[in-house]
């Protein structure tokens, strides 16, 4: 897809509001197009650096913990993550996003006997504690759900310097809160514009996302040159939840993780219930 001045700034816009993912979905392509379009930018000379992205090296070992939806994350979930932290001596933590549910804004029904806004972000804000206690140190790809609020401002059309930054709101002083995180040459996103596998496909390059909470697994594509991985990580989401009301005549979820080691292997780790 070529891009014209005008057309870049435009999705340049869109991205500053809502972020990458929710971008591409809105103008019906692919991440790596709006990606493009930044680039194109940068190029053009017209924005310093385009892409909220976060890039390390160095040999990793990476724990990268599924969607929690707190308040409505499964009691021992995170004791299951500290477990697996452990197994495989790990030194780096990925939060895949959607780390708070936000139920009380969502643009879709809500549960008019669930909780208020209020009650709502105080809990969510009380779960995520011990996960910070855990965990004091991680990145956070930014979830559908985590930009809910941010969403609502740009339809109340309020600027952002009012808003607050995530790691204000909840408490979690050093958490990264970014939309992709390149770590050994692999990147981790939280996943609303497709699959991990169709995203490794069309890149040619290792990925790992969330946001489908009925999928995890591993699978390898091999080219001519090269071979890449992409991974579902799964969830840690209480199903039973009146959050999750709309999914209960589907799937179940998929209560687990991913560690990844030196960008090369990944694992899925599947919670017992």
């Amino acid at each position: 897809m070529a891009y014209s001045l005008k057309k870049a700034r435009e999705i340049l816009t869109r991205v500053e509001q809502v972020g990458i993912a929710e971008t591409a979905m809105e103008y019906g392509i692919a991440a790596s197009s709006v990606k493009r379009a930044l680039r194109y930018l940068n190029k053009k000379k017209k924005i310093p650096n385009p892409i909220d992205q976060c890039v390390i090296n160095g040999g990793r070992r990476v724990l990268c913990v599924g969607d929690l939806h707190c308040p409505f994350d499964l009691d021992g979930y995170l004791e299951f993550c500290i477990n697996v932290y452990a197994k495989y001596d790990c030194d780096t933590v990925v939060f895949i996003g959607d780390v708070i549910d936000n139920h009380y804004t969502s643009y879709h029904e809500t549960d008019p006997d669930g909780m208020s806004g209020r009650d709502e972000l105080d809990l969510a804000i009380e779960r995520l504690k011990p996960y910070n206690k855990a965990f004091p140190e991680a990145y956070v790809t930014i979830g559908n759900h985590d930009r809910m609020v941010m969403r609502k401002s740009v339809t109340s059309n309020v600027p952002r310097r009012w808003i607050k930054s995530y790691k204000e709101v909840l408490e979690t002083p050093g958490w990264i809160f970014t939309d992709e995180v390149s770590i050994d040459n692999v990147s981790y996103i939280h996943g609303e514009a497709g699959t991990a596998k169709t995203r490794a496909l069309n890149e040619m390059s290792s990925c790992v996302q969330g946001h489908r909470h009925t999928e995890l697994y591993t699978h390898w594509s091999f080219g001519i040159n090269r071979s890449v991985f992409s991974c579902q990580v799964g969830c840690g989401i209480d199903f039973s939840s009146f959050a999750f009301d709309y999914a209960k005549r589907g799937k179940k979820p998929a209560i687990g993780c991913a560690v990844i080691i030196n960008g090369e292997t990944c694992i899925n780790e599947v919670m017992k219930l």
